[in-house]
C-alpha cells in the first residue's frame, strides 16, 4: 500500500483507561477479538499514541498487552513496574508488560510520551530512535507482514516511498507503511521508527 502521512492536529484525542489523563491515537491495527477488564473493554492487535503526563501516578493496566514508552518531550521520569523502579530518560524507548503494576514519578516536570502497545498473541513492536542524515538519506525497510510507522520528533523530516514521493513531516506527525518497501528519510533530524510484526 502507499505510505499514509498522520498528521498531529488530526490525531484522536481518548481518556486514558484509568481516567487519569488524555492520550491522542495515531494509528491502531484490526481488532479480533477484545481485551476485557474490569475497568473497561478496550481492542486492538496494536495501537501507537501519545500522552501528555502532568503528573506523577498509577498507569493504566493492560492485561495482555506488551508496551514500549519513549519520552520525547521533557527531562525524565522514573517508573516503577512491579516494585522494581527505572529512570527513563529521553529518546529511550523502555519495554515493560501491560500486566505489570506501574507507577509514574516526574523527575521535572510535565512529559510527553510515544506509547506502543501490542496484543501478546497477535503482534510484536520494536521500536528504535533514528538520527537522519541530509546525503544521502537514510534507509528503513519494511519487509512482508509488517508495519513500519515514522513518526518526527523534529521537524524538517521527509519519508520517501517506492513510488519516488515525499512526504515532509511536521513534527509528531508520522508516515505509515504496510508491506514490502525500502523507505528513506531526508533531512536533518530525529525520528522514532516502529515496527510492528505478526505473530504467526
Amino acid at each position: 500500500m502507499d505510505e499514509e502521512a498522520l498528521r498531529w492536529s488530526e490525531y484522536r484525542s481518548m481518556p486514558w483507561k484509568n481516567g487519569g489523563g488524555t492520550t491522542r491515537e495515531v494509528a491502531s491495527g484490526a481488532v479480533h477479538a477484545p481485551f476485557a477488564s474490569k475497568e473497561s473493554e478496550v481492542g486492538f492487535d496494536w495501537r501507537v499514541s501519545v500522552a501528555d503526563v502532568d503528573a506523577g501516578g498509577a498507569f493504566s493496566a493492560f492485561p495482555g498487552a506488551d508496551r514500549v514508552i519513549t519520552l520525547v518531550e521533557g527531562e525524565g521520569m522514573v517508573l516503577t513496574v512491579d516494585g522494581t523502579r527505572h529512570p527513563v530518560g529521553p529518546l529511550s524507548p523502555f519495554a515493560f508488560s501491560g500486566d505489570a503494576a506501574t507507577d509514574c514519578r516526574l523527575k521535572a516536570g510535565a512529559v510527553r510520551n510515544v506509547n506502543v502497545m501490542t496484543r501478546r498473541s497477535r503482534a510484536t513492536a520494536t521500536v528504535r530512535i533514528i538520527t537522519a542524515a541530509t546525503s544521502p538519506g537514510t534507509e528503513m525497510a519494511c519487509a512482508t507482514g509488517e508495519t513500519l510507522l515514522v513518526m518526527a520528533v523534529t521537524g524538517g523530516i521527509g519519508v520517501g516511498g517506492p513510488d519516488r514521493r515525499e512526504t515532509t513531516l511536521g513534527r509528531l506527525d508520522c508516515v505509515q507503511h504496510e508491506g514490502p518497501a525500502a523507505l528513506t528519510l531526508r533531512g536533518e533530524g530525529t525520528v522514532v521508527g516502529i515496527r510492528i510484526t505478526a505473530v504467526c
